[in-house]
């Protein structure tokens, strides 16, 4: 858990800098009454832009002086390049070569610097926090307390902007926005409901709930590029067991029909990560009462885009 203190300092640290997203109902037949947490409508596209400015915002000069260095498939990579170009100091990412082309276009646009990788290379920098002839600040996507902290002000934001809730629903990549906004959200109500929502093709933490303890998992790459993964990373299961009440993998096809009737009924364009609380709602996975479905994000590949409002699951 992030002290209810660091995530306040971290939403001091950010400002305005981030936008405080919209929190609007979406009517919809469910079994619960549905509010989005519209983190699409960042500057970036995406909440990561919360924790790579209260990281960086956060370090010293000294440990900026050779610029920044994080592991991302995309969303992080742009909230990094962001708050380096902001700080003015460079920005390297170590990037799987098989991100979505959007998003490595977007960092670029943002002046950071591209290392592409396999995947097993991406993953192991991650794990290791670095890659040998790539200099800078290592920025961890997930494990950083201060980026946890920074995710944890969406938390707040809930809680200022709804009377009150029941469950909150959070896709899980790695693990840090879980653990920010639930950290918030059960120290000013605690008796909310935090729900995880992973790819049914990348669902580690979901296995590890089921069998009491990470396992091994058959993973499959898919269009939810920014949720799900391989594995748990090392901390984050000790770190997250108690703050989260219950873990759901989704369907793709009930993800990419999330994306559909976000785009059809609510005009919103999210990514497949960013569709996984509404889909994981609307199949119950939260009960009923008013849930919050956090979306994340919304840096969709357009080609992607519009296969699945053809009706397709990429």
């Amino acid at each position: 858990m992030i002290a209810l203190e660091e995530i306040r300092a971290a939403q001091e640290r950010i400002g305005d800098a981030v936008s405080r997203t919209p929190l609007l109902r979406l009517d919809v037949d469910a079994p619960c009454e549905v509010w989005l947490k519209l983190e699409c409508l960042q500057p970036i596209g995406s909440f990561k832009l919360r924790g790579a400015l209260s990281a960086i915002r956060a370090a010293s000069p000294a440990e900026l002086a050779a610029g920044v260095v994080t592991a991302s498939a995309g969303n992080m990579a742009q909230g990094v390049a962001w708050a380096a170009r902001e700080a003015g100091v460079p920005a390297r990412v170590v990037a799987p070569e098989s991100a979505p082309r959007a998003k490595l276009d977007a960092v670029e646009r943002l002046g950071g610097e591209l290392v592409l990788v396999s995947h097993e290379e991406w993953w192991r920098t991650m794990v290791e926090r670095g890659r040998e002839g790539v200099e800078g600040m290592f920025v961890h996507p997930v494990e950083d307390e201060a980026v946890m902290a920074g995710n944890g002000t969406i938390g707040l934001e809930l809680v200022e902007d709804l009377d009150a809730f029941d469950t909150v629903i959070v896709p899980w990549g790695g693990g840090g926005l879980t653990t920010g906004i639930a950290s918030a959200v059960k120290a000013l109500r605690p008796g909310v409901r935090v729900v995880t929502a992973e790819p049914a093709s990348a669902a580690p933490l979901a296995a590890a709930v089921a069998a009491g303890g990470p396992v091994e998992i058959d993973y499959a790459p898919s269009f939810v590029d920014g949720a799900g993964g391989r594995a748990l990373l090392p901390s984050m299961w000790e770190r997250t067991r108690g703050l989260v009440d219950a873990a759901v993998a989704v369907p793709l096809d009930e993800t990419a029909a999330a994306v559909r009737l976000l785009a059809t009924r609510a005009r919103v364009v999210a990514e497949g990560a960013g569709a996984l609380a509404l889909a994981a709602a609307l199949r119950g996975d939260a009960g009923t009462g008013r849930v919050v479905c956090v979306v994340s994000g919304g840096n969709l590949d357009a080609a992607v885009l519009a296969r699945i409002l053809a009706g397709e699951t990429p």
